[in-house]
């Protein structure tokens, strides 16, 4: 087999004319795009040619240390045969990459099983040394390599490209600054050139692996990625596109997976430190070859657009976040304010509510018998405008908002026999003067804009459905769209009856983000690629089932929705027990998405959605959660995770996801280097993203001083919130139980709660204002 490398490659170089060579390898083999994320130099994301070529040889990420991107030393030639300067150096610095490349994997494996390695050109050599940095057969050119035919495993590197880029000037980073676009494309022809003389020198049957192995420019790119002849599999690389285990994505591999393709090819056990899945055809396409090319150079492009408008989206989310809770505050506060306003020797007026939930005795423990070693909701503090003068009634909505009858029903009448006071006369909540929260202008601008707000996270990842990438001004038209699709969402929550409920609005934009990720989740993750809020291909993260922050949204989005729907089946009489076990059945479908390699495959995730799952059921049932509780549900999270992982490892080694590797790492004792990597991400991510930790502490601050304390900054909305509807107490616990506990346990740190409240904090406050228009007071 062949493996030809051009550093620098991308699919936009591609055309009939000037590249005739790889436009024929194109037409006859499978294609995709690359993701050569390997070690970045100092403050850039991209990966220098000389990395690439390293993690190849290492079928793990690897680098060079200091500044810049070096390029390949030149082997110190002893006639056939060559050596690698400073190759124990090379060696060394990947212990301290966290990443622990082996270099020579490739190159050792393969003399060791008997075969013959020829390297082109100082790259190549990189690639295809042993551990020893030797190499038996190199040649600096093609045309001093000679007969190619008793080699198994011929490795080029077509240089041009990063030969040109290296002679452009630095920048303040030490890494040369982009080619112009005449030079770009002589470099390419070249090279072009070079793969053709190549390939008719190479027997008969030779599978040809193409790959651009790393970037030339000081931005990251997806490169291409061509195959041609046998595959691993036996079924040739016919036209149709690429596909890998590794990203479970059309059309996307990884370089990591280039090594696991030679290995395979060749016919060698692959040693477990290669990371890759071999490059598999997913199956011959009728797209003519411009297609193809048009197709992934757009896959590329989307992913150049999303790094512009990632770093100002999220600025300008934070920002108005920001700004709308300041909004809504100073909102809440004026009708506090107003409300205060009565002539003096005039009583407020107080609250009293029908019953529709079950008498105080059963009640949650965690609403009706606070104890400092349960988790309860924040207190309903005593205050005229606020506290019912009958405790022991309990609270639900108005016969009018809930039921169209006016007559209670016999669970509607209070324990002692009174009739309810809402018969006697009532009137929205308000001053004598007629400030009524009822028919307040601005309490429903605040209600709608926050159901707007809510629906924005999952807005994020349904904006995939549109090609915003490829509009004239890419941070306007994301937006655009985003917004555009949340409005759509807010319409459905105001479009049916269900808009009159405490829990209406919230449960609607709750359920569309659980079922959304879900289903999204179960078909292959298509919507968080790219995503605003997503994973991209050229960092290289995560290619398939949850990222954090989708997760977070999901776990979120899936308790809330939870919440209400309980509320709804306890307000039309269902049983308490059948509606904890409903919940915890579509609550454990949600885990099982989340945790199942071939869906969520998502480590860190289950543990914490599975503890803040508990606390909304235990909630939910009326029972406390007790420290024993939590540590209990916590062993069981993590028993369950393990299990997961467990079934992973034991599937095939080439269909593992990083649940199963995780468990092999164990095994292997390499664990703890990537406890360290993922801790040190998530320190990082919390620390270095000010933004998002302000975001947080904001939102935690206005649920609970603002929402919460009835001060002179706002009244008591929450505690109404939680007498017309007692299961968002449960629902919001638990939600704020899964975003911290997926803070400690993921390396996206702050992120995870941010985007967690980003959902909560908007939806709550959406059902707090309409528990204030709800609320009714006595008039006589």
């Amino acid at each position: 087999m062949a493996l030809i490398g051009v550093p620098g490659l991308e699919w936009s170089d591609l055309n009939p004319s000037r590249t005739p060579n790889l436009w024929s390898l194109l037409s006859q083999g499978a294609s995709a795009s690359l993701s050569t994320r390997a070690v970045p130099p100092p403050d850039r994301g991209i990966t220098c040619p000389t990395a690439g070529w390293l993690t190849v040889s290492a079928g793990q990420r690897a680098g060079t240390a200091g500044k810049g991107c070096l390029q390949p030393p030149t082997p110190q030639l002893t006639g056939e045969a060559a050596k690698i300067p400073n190759w124990p150096a090379l060696t060394a610095y990947q212990a301290e990459t966290g990443f622990d490349a082996q270099l020579g994997t490739l190159g050792q494996l393969v003399t060791d099983n008997g075969g013959k390695v020829a390297a082109i050109g100082p790259g190549a050599a990189l690639a295809g040394a042993d551990k020893s940095g030797n190499i038996a057969k190199y040649a600096p050119s093609l045309d001093a390599a000679g007969d190619l035919t008793p080699y198994n495993l011929i490795i080029m590197d077509a240089a041009d490209l990063a030969t040109a880029w290296t002679a452009q000037p630095l920048d303040e980073y030490g890494v040369p600054t982009p080619l112009p676009a005449a030079a770009r494309q002589a470099a390419v022809t070249k090279a072009d050139q070079q793969i053709g003389a190549l390939i008719a020198k190479l027997p008969p049957n030779t599978t040809t692996l193409v790959a651009g192995i790393s970037d030339v420019s000081p931005l990251a790119h997806l490169h291409v990625a061509i195959a041609k002849g046998p595959s691993p599999g036996g079924r040739p690389y016919d036209h149709g596109y690429l596909t890998a285990t590794s990203t479970r994505q059309d059309a996307l591999v990884t370089i990591t997976d280039l090594t696991a393709t030679a290995i395979q090819l060749l016919g060698l056990p692959a040693p477990r430190q290669v990371v890759g899945r071999p490059w598999q055809p997913n199956g011959p396409t009728a797209a003519a070859p411009a297609e193809t090319v048009a197709e992934l150079a757009d896959g590329d492009l989307a992913s150049q657009v999303l790094r512009e408008v990632r770093g100002p989206f999220f600025a300008v989310l934070v920002t108005v976040q920001l700004l709308f809770y300041a909004f809504a505050a100073l909102a809440l506060r004026r009708r506090r304010d107003t409300a205060s306003s009565a002539p003096p020797g005039t009583t407020p007026p107080s609250t009293s509510f029908p019953s529709t939930e079950p008498p105080a005795t059963n009640l949650p423990a965690a609403e009706s018998s606070p104890s400092g070693s349960s988790v309860t909701g924040p207190s309903i503090t005593d205050h005229p405008s606020t506290q019912p003068p009958a405790a022991n009634l309990p609270p639900t909505e108005p016969p009018s908002a809930e039921h169209p009858s006016s007559e209670p029903r016999p669970s509607e009448r209070s324990p002692i026999g009174r009739s309810s006071t809402a018969q006697q006369g009532t009137s929205a909540l308000g001053t004598p003067g007629g400030d009524f929260a009822s028919t307040s202008k601005l309490l429903r601008s605040v209600q709608i804009v926050a159901v707007i707000s809510g629906a924005i996270p999952i807005s994020t990842f349904l904006a995939q459905l549109v090609p915003w990438w490829t509009l004239p001004v890419p941070m306007l038209s994301v937006i655009v769209t985003i917004v555009a699709i949340a409005g759509l969402i807010t319409a459905l929550a105001f479009a049916g009856p269900w808009r009159a409920h405490v829990l209406g609005p919230l449960t609607v934009v709750a359920a569309v983000t659980s079922l959304a990720l879900l289903i999204d989740v179960m078909t292959g993750s298509k919507l968080q690629v790219n995503a605003v809020t997503g994973y991209e291909p050229v960092t290289g993260g995560r290619f398939y089932g949850f990222s954090n922050i989708a997760f977070a949204v999901y776990a979120t989005g899936t308790i809330l929705g939870l919440a209400g729907v309980a509320k709804w089946l306890l307000s039309r009489g269902v049983s308490r027990v059948v509606v904890v076990a409903a919940c915890a059945l579509y609550g454990g479908l949600a885990v099982f998405a989340d945790g199942w390699p071939s869906w969520g495959a998502d480590f860190g995730g289950v543990p914490a959605f599975v503890i803040g799952l508990a606390v909304f059921l235990i909630l939910l049932s009326g029972k406390r959660v007790s420290l024993l509780r939590l540590l209990l549900v916590g062993v069981v999270g993590i028993a369950l995770v393990g299990a997961l992982s467990v079934f992973d490892w034991l599937r095939p080694e080439s269909q593992r996801t990083h649940l199963g590797n995780f468990v092999q790492q164990i095994i292997d004792g390499q664990a703890w280097t990537v406890v360290g990597r993922k801790f040190s991400a998530m320190i990082g991510v919390t620390v270095g993203n000010w933004s998002l930790t302000l975001l947080s502490l904001v939102a935690l601050a206005f649920l609970f001083l603002i929402l919460d304390r009835p001060s002179r900054w706002g009244a008591s909305a929450l505690g109404q919130a939680y007498r017309l509807a007692p299961t968002l107490r449960a629902g919001l616990f638990g939600a704020l139980t899964c975003a911290f506990v997926g803070f400690l346990m993921n390396d996206s740190g702050i992120a995870i709660p941010a985007m967690a409240l980003t959902v909560a904090v908007p939806l709550t406050l959406a059902a707090c204002v309409r528990a204030l228009q709800l609320t009714t007071v006595p008039t006589d």
